[in-house]
């Protein structure tokens, strides 16, 4: 079994989405090199921060948190590209599995009760044929021990990519692109918002905003980037 893993690897090698170097046993996605070179945020403070200053007037937060600065042409829109638009999923679990480790050894989220992906409509989910986030939420389910809730919040219309629109513009376009299925299930509970990155935080607040047709829902979010 090993020298057919072995022959398996020559012609199908694992490549480093960074640097395309061949990736060594125990490193996925990206190699030890590049990992160190990415721009990690270095947020400590998880209720004053860039990420939470982003929702001040709009929601109320608990916590947030991003691990990386997602930089025009850099490192991290590289690895947010190919998660999202090149089907390499892997990149989603190398997240997960440094975001898992980072917060159950500083228990910033131990009092969540679930997870919460961000949807993709289900006409988008058909074309890309997986959700980007979803195995980024699996690693941290298994790290954290706090359930993944997929089916509950749903995307309900499908819009076009507005990176360049207004952040009014956006949120008034997205606002209504959302569905809490049983608010009542979030009674009283702790939700974890994930999504990918943070451009102008419009996608979160919409979402943010069906929770708060549960009594007493508490909102935290994180995300593997920030743009800066």
């Amino acid at each position: 079994m090993i020298l057919l893993k072995d022959i398996f690897h020559l012609f199908y090698p694992n490549l480093c989405t960074i640097c395309t170097k061949h990736l060594v046993e125990n490193e996925t996605a990206i190699c030890t090199f590049c990992r160190h070179d990415l721009p990690l945020t270095n947020f400590t403070d998880y209720n004053n921060n860039k990420v939470t200053q982003t929702f001040y007037g709009s929601i109320l937060l608990e916590k947030a948190f991003s691990l990386l600065f997602y930089r025009k042409k850099g490192s991290t829109q590289k690895l947010i590209h190919d998660l999202k638009y090149k089907g390499n999923e892997e990149i989603g679990v190398f997240f997960g599995n440094w975001l898992g480790e980072l917060l159950k050894e500083n228990q910033e989220f131990k009092a969540v009760d679930f997870i919460v992906p961000v949807p993709l409509h289900p006409k988008k989910l058909r074309e890309r044929g997986y959700n980007q986030v979803t195995k980024f939420g699996k690693r941290l389910e298994h790290h954290l021990q706090i359930p993944l809730i997929e089916n509950n919040l749903t995307r309900t219309s499908a819009t076009k990519t507005q990176t360049f629109k207004a952040r009014f513009e956006r949120f008034r376009n997205l606002e209504t692109t959302f569905l809490l299925q049983d608010p009542s299930f979030f009674n009283d509970k702790h939700v974890l918002l994930l999504d990918d990155v943070i451009t102008t935080g419009a996608t979160l607040e919409a979402c943010a905003k069906e929770f708060e047709k549960s009594k007493n829902c508490k909102i935290s979010i994180l995300t593997m980037a920030y743009t800066e």
